[in-house]
């Protein structure tokens, strides 16, 4: 079955494309990618890389916080990624290396993936994800409001300084986040084109 099983109209993001022909099945496949999302976020984030003096690690999992708030939308993404905390505050080990709880002193980036999805599912609706140029702006948007909430919160809950927490927070991950940017850069857009092309 196509994806493009309706005509792409604009305020689409990629996920809307999957059919449902009633209301219930909607509700039952947005579930479904809701619940699939903060699989994935979680997933992603035992893909982690220690960062020697730095309680932060480079994981998969700001990328794939992002992935969801694009592909999703904001409802949908914010819906997704506070699952995803809510669940693993209660217990289930998918925060970086099977970690779980709010005592975290990373539980800031967790924090400020749920807003970034919002606001990259709003871009999302409006065109974000589908050229290479205005994907990296809306990635980058999205590392900048999850740096805002995670390296104040690393701050205060490691008692350290502010500019001690963007030593250790924030600088080792630049190259990453660029890496990250430059893979959503061809996937979203990707996606769209063989959407069309099947369309």
């Amino acid at each position: 079955m196509s994806l493009a099983a309706a005509p792409v109209r604009p305020q689409q993001v990629l996920a809307d494309l999957l059919p449902a022909s009633s209301a219930t099945r909607t509700r039952l496949r947005d579930a479904a990618l809701v619940v699939g999302g903060a699989a994935l976020t979680g997933l992603a984030a035992q893909l982690a890389v220690p960062v020697p003096g730095s309680p932060v690690p480079v994981t998969g999992q700001t990328f794939a916080a992002l992935l969801v708030g694009t592909s999703l939308g904001a409802r949908r993404g914010v819906l997704s990624l506070l699952l995803y905390a809510v669940a693993g505050v209660a217990g289930v080990p998918w925060f970086a290396n099977g970690a779980h709880g709010a005592g975290l002193v990373t539980f800031g980036y967790i924090l400020g993936m749920v807003l970034a999805s919002a606001a990259v599912g709003a871009l999302a609706r409006r065109g974000a994800d589908r050229s290479v140029w205005r994907t990296a702006g809306a990635m980058l948007v999205g590392e900048a409001v999850i740096y805002a909430i995670g390296v104040p919160y690393l701050a205060i809950a490691a008692h350290l300084s502010f500019g001690q927490a963007l030593s250790l927070g924030f600088t080792p991950y630049l190259i990453g986040d660029a890496l990250k940017a430059a893979l959503a850069m061809g996937l979203l857009p990707a996606a769209w084109k063989l959407v069309a092309r099947n369309g």
